[in-house]
């Protein structure tokens, strides 16, 4: 599984304010338009292993505005898989033309099986799996998040020899998958900072089963409410930041992290004439559906 650039490149951020600090925002979504970013790190290596053992067919789990169910949904289509997305709320059965995640998941060939919140949290275990074998067929499973050891191996690959010379390496988190990648490649003397998109710190247990050094820290206070949760603020931001670089942010993720560094290099919390580099992880796809969720509550649209 290979696009080109898989090695995505390092782009220059000028910051609109005076600091001694340089940004460099490492373009991972220019891999591929849907199978961008972290994604296609995370499917990477669990494409191959499902094509090694002769699988025909991936099922993973998302919600409604998933990044991972699109991603693997057009992955099936490119890599010739069926696919099978379990998704979460059983209300959005007859939604699906409503919702541009799972329209386009359709289109790419994804046959859903919608189930109850209550069930989702279930996931996980044998006996869902089981149920799941019983109805489908045989299958290879992908986590929600696609994070499992493949992903991370995956995610390993994003920091290069030619990154060795930051002292912040900073990325968005959903399931921790990524970060973990990230910091397992990172240097000695390198910072690792996840920034979280979800609300609450539990994240660091799950990065802690991965991680396999200590040199990092989990900001959660840029979660903006929660998981898919923003404002006024933030939308303004990632309007800004596009005008002014040309540089598209999706609200769940890149964005609060963006957010969060430049409000962070105003407080002085990295150490001056630090060199920082952002992990861009795709998630574009998202700003469809949030855009038609704004447009219903009369709010500013995000470019």
């Amino acid at each position: 599984m290979k696009f080109k650039p898989e090695l995505s490149v390092n782009q220059n951020i000028e910051l609109p304010f005076k600091s001694s600090v340089s940004l460099h925002l490492k373009r991972e979504d220019l891999i591929h338009p849907i199978i961008s970013g972290n994604k296609y790190r995370k499917l990477k290596y669990n494409i191959a292993f499902a094509e090694q053992h002769n699988h025909d067919t991936l099922l993973t789990f998302g919600g409604a505005f998933s990044n991972h169910i699109a991603a693997t949904a057009e992955a099936g289509r490119v890599f010739g898989f069926k696919t099978i997305g379990i998704i979460r709320g059983e209300e959005l059965r007859d939604k699906i033309l409503d919702n541009p995640t799972l329209k386009f998941a359709q289109s790419c060939g994804m046959t859903f099986k919608f189930i109850s919140r209550e069930l989702f949290r279930l996931k996980g275990t044998q006996s869902i799996l089981d149920k799941l074998k019983r109805e489908f067929g045989d299958f290879y499973q992908i986590p929600e998040g696609g994070t499992n050891d493949l992903a991370i191996k995956g995610c390993e690959e994003i920091l290069t020899k030619a990154d060795d010379h930051f002292d912040y390496i900073c990325s968005s988190v959903g399931t921790g998958g990524t970060l973990a990648g990230l910091i397992n490649s990172s240097g000695i003397n390198q910072q690792v900072l996840g920034f979280s998109a979800l609300k609450g710190d539990f994240l660091k247990e799950d990065i802690s089963k991965f991680a396999k050094q200590k040199n990092w820290q989990l900001i959660t206070d840029y979660h903006f409410g929660g998981y898919a949760k923003i404002n006024t603020d933030l939308v303004s931001f990632i309007n800004t930041f596009k005008k002014q670089h040309n540089i598209a942010l999706d609200p769940v993720y890149t964005g609060k992290m963006m957010f969060g560094i430049f409000e962070l290099i105003q407080s002085g919390f990295f150490k001056p004439y630090s060199k920082i580099l952002m992990i861009h992880t795709g998630g574009l796809q998202g700003i469809v559906g949030m855009n038609k969720r704004l447009k219903q509550k009369q709010q500013q649209l995000i470019l």
